[in-house]
């Protein structure tokens, strides 16, 4: 996070407890986040062939059959 500026923390943490407060920070965040990088998007899970994505016509129930 070198170059990130959050703001002003009072009292002065320890070089032990920025080190700490650093890597929780990291842990929270993506992988890669904050560096610029166009993240690509996660395919989402589609409705097709599911019975309820054909026309209302379709999927009436015909007599006799």
């Amino acid at each position: 996070m070198s170059g990130t500026s959050i703001g002003n923390i009072s009292p002065e943490p320890t070089d032990e407890e920025a080190a700490a407060i650093v890597a929780a920070v990291q842990l929270g965040l993506p992988s890669g986040a904050g560096q610029g990088d166009q993240v690509t998007p996660v395919s989402r899970w589609r409705f097709s062939g599911r019975w309820w994505s054909r026309p209302v016509p379709a999927r009436r129930a015909r007599p006799g059959g």
